[in-house]
């Protein structure tokens, strides 16, 4: 079956395909046949008499660090002429973003667009963990100050993130006796007007942060991510070591709770954060680990994630 498949993201010659689950994504629908044209959503169009539009290129890629991506032709494409859509720029989750899921929504009965658009918008990443608080560790959402304090009076021991970032970017781990809560929450809510995130810091992160790769709800792999000697993340972004793993009884468990509501909402590719047996996140907008997997495990999910998309067709 040849397919004309998009890939919505942030500029695929700029990305470090070494780590990026889009390029991924990419090579196994070129391995299959498959025609692909990558656009940005600032290049999305709904003009009068064509319908919602994107400009973009025609591409082929290689696996080759510095020589990844050849452009075949730029066009501006009708994007009901496509059979899938790849939802798959990164976060902030902003209005820009949430507008770009409502501009593909339109086209929804024309087009299949991976993950569905308007589960992406309901499930902004932290926040829909929150509908399985018995998976979690103890968490607080708030931008009250007062709450805040007494949380930390109660756990001590705390990470605050903003609600909407991604990568790692902007969390800090408070230990107990640290005085800079105050001038912390006062700089946050200062660049970020939503609400900040905190949860009780898990000292088990210092074995990793694993990331479980769902499947139509199905738990399918997983990559251990250990945060770098004196910090407190485990992000691959800021220095986070992918180590192999297995998938254990407790990813197994969690991600049996969370499976069939991923699935009812076409929440297809999704990677999920576990941390010492409790669910930190559902990352739904680009999830990453398929490209270390691979080299870690020898497993090929991409193969498995386009093999369940054409089961959507």
């Amino acid at each position: 079956m040849t397919l004309n498949i998009a890939l919505q993201m942030d500029p695929i010659a700029e990305v470090d395909i070494l780590g990026d689950s889009s390029f991924a994504l990419a090579l196994e629908a070129q391995a299959r046949g498959y025609r692909i044209f990558t656009y940005h959503p600032d290049q999305l169009a709904l003009i009068p008499g064509q319908g919602l539009t994107a400009k973009g290129q025609w591409i082929r890629v290689q696996d080759e660090v510095g020589h990844h991506v050849e452009v075949i032709q730029d066009e501006r494409i009708d994007l009901t002429d496509l059979d899938v859509i790849l939802m798959r720029q990164d976060p902030p989750f902003d209005m820009h973003y949430i507008t770009a899921t409502y501009m593909l929504e339109t086209i929804m009965d024309k087009v299949l667009v991976v993950n569905h658009p308007g589960s992406v918008r309901n499930a902004p990443e932290k926040l829909v963990a929150t509908l399985f608080p018995e998976l979690m560790p103890p968490t607080l959402i708030t931008k009250d100050i007062s709450e805040i304090k007494a949380f930390r009076e109660r756990y001590e021991d705390i990470i605050i993130k903003p609600l909407h970032g991604n990568g790692g970017s902007g969390i800090f781990h408070l230990k107990p006796g640290d005085s800079n809560l105050s001038s912390l929450i006062e700089m946050m809510t200062l660049l970020e007007r939503s609400p900040l995130m905190i949860q009780q810091y898990l000292p088990s992160v210092r074995k990793g942060d694993k990331r479980v790769i769902m499947i139509d709800g199905k738990a399918v792999g997983a990559v251990n991510r250990v945060p770098a000697e004196g910090e407190a993340r485990s992000n691959l972004h800021v220095g986070g070591k992918a180590v192999k793993t297995e998938l254990d009884a407790d990813d197994l468990r969690i991600a049996e709770a969370i499976g069939g509501y991923l699935q009812s909402h076409g929440l297809l590719f999704c990677g999920i954060d576990v941390i010492g047996g409790y669910l930190t996140e559902i990352n739904v907008t680009s999830p990453t680990g398929l490209r270390e997997i691979r080299r870690l495990s020898g497993i090929d999910l991409a193969k498995a994630i386009w093999d369940n998309i054409l089961t959507k067709l």
